[in-house]
């Protein structure tokens, strides 16, 4: 055996089994993003002429305001901005308690013991299981959905128990219906409302059920809000932390990511819960060492312009009001979201006297490859695609130009539902 085979050898075998063990990268299978992205760039191949139009992203497709990007400037340029940031500066926590006040109505929030700025949701999603699952533990989570939370809870040795989100029960779980054994087990039961990729909307009705569930059996809420505030038709956003009892069992956390269209600039923050905020900053302060200070300085003009975010919600309303009356003169049956830019769309059974659609997936990769418009198929509770109103187009003409030609490249054939 060579120095390389054996280097090769005894790297495989340090692998932790979290990951796949010495089994890790021996993996063949293709998995959802990555087929749809083979089949984005097939298709662009196949069809270089021909616009793909991206109804897949799952991110903003314009640039922050000018106002945060100028903030930003103003701030990067301050020699006492430089440093680490630590788990945060108090002008971000207070301005994201003031934003909690001005858009959700959520009172009593201290910015000092209660908040404490994230570098995105995502990591914050990451890093709560460490806070409280052993080995044994359950974490509850929504399908479909968000699967980070679950991956850590798996990699320190928890188990996840999934609820089926359906059409049936407005995209909201069924609390009622979780075995007595598994509530009894569970440490952590995670929510995200307006949900993504269903687009379901919580009312307080339900999240009050859910704060008597938690305290009957002593879980802990976690709910992840970065659509919040996008709402649509005179929808109020609503915050998990608005409904009494909320900060006894749980946390939320929000990102300026798609409210702000600030993904690129990783900054959020979790509320709630003081002692569980606490918790959460002691792993984090053995996580990362802060968002820069300007950034965070640019997050905290943001928050207190929520002006910013109606403009936004404004634009996404507008496109989905366009997009479901296309679909549905197809023959879908599409139905506006409450809040979130994701449209969630049963996938037809097949094409009349011709193709069948045996999957979500199916549908998606026939949509990608023969009319080059890219969605996202999901499977867990139904056969659904989600459309995503972020794509690109520069003013409501433009919106109106990419929206009528999905029509045109949808009509040539008659769906089967």
């Amino acid at each position: 055996m060579s120095v390389e085979q054996y280097q090769s050898t005894f790297i495989q075998e340090q692998f932790a089994s979290r990951i796949g063990g010495a089994d890790y990268g021996k993996d063949t299978n293709i998995y959802k993003f990555e087929k749809i992205k083979r089949a984005k760039a097939a298709a662009k191949q196949a069809h270089p002429n021909v616009e793909l139009i991206d109804m897949g992203v799952g991110e903003p497709d314009e640039m922050a305001d000018a106002g945060i990007v100028a903030k930003l400037a103003e701030e990067a340029a301050k020699p006492e901005n430089r440093g680490y940031a630590d788990n945060g500066i108090p002008e971000f926590k207070s301005a994201a308690a003031r934003y909690l006040k001005n858009v959700f109505s959520v009172d009593g929030i201290d910015a000092e013991t209660e908040v404490l700025h994230t570098i995105g949701a995502k990591p914050a999603l990451a890093m709560l299981p460490t806070v409280f699952i052993n080995p044994g533990d359950i974490t509850i989570m929504t399908v479909p959905g968000y699967p980070v939370m679950g991956t850590h809870t798996k990699y320190l040795g928890g188990e996840v128990y999934n609820i089926k989100l359906t059409k049936e029960n407005n995209f909201l779980p069924d609390i009622d219906a979780i075995p007595e054994e598994i509530a009894r087990r569970a440490k952590l039961l995670y929510l995200n409302y307006p949900n993504n990729p269903t687009g379901g909307a919580a009312t307080v009705a339900f999240f009050e059920k859910v704060i008597a569930w938690a305290k009957k059996y002593n879980v802990v809420v976690v709910h992840d809000a970065p659509y919040a505030a996008l709402t649509y038709d005179g929808v109020k956003p609503l915050s998990f932390l608005s409904v009494p009892g909320a900060k006894d069992v749980g946390v939320e956390l929000h990102s300026l990511s798609k409210s702000f269209n600030m993904t690129g600039w990783r900054i959020g923050f979790i509320a709630g819960n003081p002692l569980i905020v606490k918790a959460f900053g002691d792993v984090k302060d053995n996580s990362d060492s802060g968002q820069f200070i300007a950034i965070q300085k640019a997050a905290a003009y943001g928050l207190d312009h929520p002006e910013i975010t109606e403009a936004i919600s404004a634009k996404y309303s507008r496109r989905h009001n366009m997009l479901v009356a296309a679909l549905n003169e197809i023959g879908f049956r599409a139905e506006k979201p409450k809040g979130s830019f994701f449209l969630y769309v049963e996938a037809p059974k097949g094409i009349v006297n011709g193709q069948r659609f045996d999957s979500a997936e199916d549908f998606s990769q026939y949509l990608i490859r023969e009319k080059l418009i890219s969605t996202v198929p999901w499977e867990d509770a139904g056969k659904f695609v989600r459309f995503s109103v972020t794509f690109i187009a520069q003013g409501e003409a433009e919106e109106a130009r990419v929206i009528d030609e999905i029509k045109r490249r949808l009509t040539d054939v008659q769906f089967e539902f």
